[in-house]
């Protein structure tokens, strides 16, 4: 048993800190076999995870002397932040460890679709020579970014843009116009139909939450420019997914990367499946070998200090 339960990868130098200060149990297997979590958790007091372990009431109260929390990402979706509130315990998400992870992942599937061309190796080593229909690709200087969201990532995502000499534009209802993070990064705070209409490509990095469930809807898509490209980094089920298929199939959109979705994994008939110009990832925008260090070493850190002072 462990007074420190951990149920999914954290880095190896993080584990070895916390169990030199206290008995540690790590299984990345127990994120998805809640029996088994409930059986160990009597005795811990403090719990890491990452976004597959469901932490609702019943797995809390298999868990009375717990205290701290650890969340190996940023988003508390898989968490039951009421139930953890009414049992005092401490919710310690990893704010910024893994930032430059997705913005980089966002700029990069931006340039990727506007240019192309990437998925041509299997066609180039089969023989063929399909230069003349992969010669008309997008460069990304000149193009206009949208932005969806505008906190901290939102923010890394247009300081890359600008790199690439793209023109910003970003649609934050929460941000304040007079926020530094506009001037700083030279991006024009629009609303959110303009951005939708002058975009080649918007990114979202939005959480998900009522206002934001299924925001990128049939009448979103229709409204983007035609051509136009969608980058989903952020979370499952603020692009309703077969809307986004449906206008992928009609050649409205020119091409879309998804790393999240409404259901984690795909289950068999997701509308998404061998759809054209659709790129998918298993929700890993924000892991990479440098920002997992940083993400585990950071809880591991605060996770200690939680418990010092318990």
């Amino acid at each position: 048993m462990g007074h420190i339960i951990i149920t999914e990868y954290m880095a190896e130098t993080a584990i070895a800190q916390l169990s030199e200060a206290h008995p540690t149990l790590y299984d990345p297997d127990l994120g998805t076999a809640p029996d088994r979590l409930r059986g160990l958790l009597g005795e811990a007091r403090a719990l890491i995870v990452r976004n597959r372990t469901r932490v609702d009431a019943t797995l809390l109260d298999a868990a009375p002397r717990l205290r701290v929390l650890g969340r190996l990402g940023v988003g508390l979706y898989n968490i039951d932040l009421d139930a953890c509130r009414q049992r005092r315990l401490e919710v310690i998400p990893a704010a910024g460890a893994n930032a430059d992870s997705v913005a980089e992942y966002a700029i990069l599937s931006v340039g990727m679709l506007l240019r192309g061309a990437f998925q041509a190796s299997a066609a180039v080593a089969a023989g063929e020579w399909p230069r003349e229909r992969l010669s008309t690709g997008r460069e990304m200087s000149g193009k206009t970014l949208g932005i969806l969201g505008f906190g901290d990532i939102g923010r890394r995502v247009a300081r890359l843009g600008r790199a690439f000499g793209m023109r910003i534009v970003a649609h934050d209802p929460i941000l304040p116009l007079d926020h530094s993070g506009w001037a700083e990064t030279g991006t024009e705070p629009v609303p959110l139909d303009r951005l939708v209409a002058e975009a080649d490509a918007v990114t979202l990095h939005v959480p998900l939450e009522a206002a934001t469930r299924g925001l990128v809807s049939a009448e979103f898509l229709a409204a983007m420019k035609p051509g136009a490209m969608l980058v989903n980094a952020s979370r499952g089920g603020v692009v309703d997914e077969a809307a986004l298929a449906a206008a992928l199939r009609a050649g409205h959109l020119g091409g879309a990367v998804l790393d999240v979705f409404e259901e984690e994994p795909l289950a068999p008939g997701n509308p998404l499946a061998g759809v054209p110009n659709l790129i998918l990832t298993p929700h890993i925008a924000g892991a990479t070998r440098e920002s997992n260090l940083r993400v585990s070493s950071l809880i591991a850190a605060r996770v200690l200090v939680a418990l010092a002072m318990d």
